[in-house]
């Protein structure tokens, strides 16, 4: 079994997704530098532990093959707890409610690698 990056962290959240084919990153400045030295794009993805969809959309999307070979080869991955960064989670809602008009967990953010969200939304199923 593989892990990603998500495995030395002490949150069980991010604990959850430590084994996911997802190549996840914590929030910090190795993810964000690796953004901006590959110009790649960031997929922020906020959700806990009590998140049903945030569990439904792991095991629908995040632990399926395909989905997680496209989201590696195009976008730098980070998983957050919004209990552990409430303040990050505060900053991006608030962002997907003036993209979209709405915002919920689990919430996921498109950001430019200077940290400009894009787009996001709540739970995406796997064919979008």
């Amino acid at each position: 079994m593989t892990s990603n990056k998500l495995i030395a962290e002490s949150s069980p959240y991010l604990q959850q997704h430590a084994h996911n084919p997802v190549h996840w990153f914590p929030w910090g400045d190795e993810a964000i530098s690796l953004a901006k030295e590959t110009d790649k794009p960031i997929l922020v993805s906020i959700g806990y532990s009590a998140c049903h969809w945030c569990h439904v959309m792991e095991r629908e999307s995040f632990e399926d093959a395909t989905v997680a070979n496209f989201m590696n080869e195009n976008f730098i991955n980070i998983k957050i707890d919004r209990e552990e960064r409430p303040d990050l989670d505060h900053i991006y809602m608030e962002a997907v409610q003036v993209m979209t008009g709405s915002g919920g967990w689990p919430l996921n953010v498109f950001l430019t690698p200077q940290l400009e969200p894009f787009y996001g939304g709540t739970y995406f199923p796997p064919q979008k």
